[in-house]
């Protein structure tokens, strides 16, 4: 069976993009990490530097570790800004260090061949305005191998607005039999 990971990217709990999701996973046995839960420091560039990265203390390597062993990852995300929120970027820039990391000798080579979906929520003409960042998620997993399979862009504004975006519910319907037929098949 695929292992699903789902990286939550919202700062609130209950939030329309974590609605939006939990409608996508319903019935999957899916590994669910709420990044507002850990502490994950920014990145110290260190790509230039004699002696590379500092070692970090935080909670970054056991959620990339949780990453590295899923063959499905879930990015979801409201949009703040027309991007990602701060804590996915923030996740997400900690790869660079990753890359270089003894620890994770083959992070690339795990990454690629996994299939990514993004989803996301926002509430100022999202559908338009939430595609750079769509296209920022792309270049992302392109640059680690991985496939970008979908995505979905919600729109909502206040506490459970998702529940009236009638398309964006279709389309985790849809995802979730998706998800199902791709674990099935493993």
């Amino acid at each position: 069976m695929a292992k699903v990971v789902v990286l939550y990217g919202s700062s609130r709990t209950t939030s329309n993009t974590e609605l939006l999701t939990k409608k996508a996973i319903a019935g999957l046995d899916a590994k669910e990490i709420y990044l507002r839960d850990f502490t994950v420091k920014p990145i110290v560039d260190g790509r230039h530097t004699e002696h590379g990265f500092d070692e970090v203390d935080d909670d970054y390597d056991t959620i990339i570790k949780q990453v590295e062993q899923s063959d499905i990852i879930l990015f979801s995300t409201p949009i703040y800004w027309y991007s990602m929120s701060g804590l996915m970027k923030n996740f997400i820039d900690r790869w660079s260090q990753t890359l270089r990391d003894p620890k994770f000798p083959d992070f690339k080579k795990n990454m690629s061949g996994k299939k990514a979906y993004v989803l996301a929520v926002g509430g100022d003409e999202p559908h338009m305005k939430g595609l750079a960042m769509i296209d920022q998620f792309r270049w992302i997993f392109q640059f680690v191998g991985m496939s970008f399979a979908g995505y979905i862009i919600g729109e909502g504004n206040k506490p459970e607005d998702i529940l009236q975006d009638e398309m964006a519910l279709l389309s985790a319907k849809k995802l979730n039999k998706e998800l199902k037929a791709i674990k099935a098949a493993y």
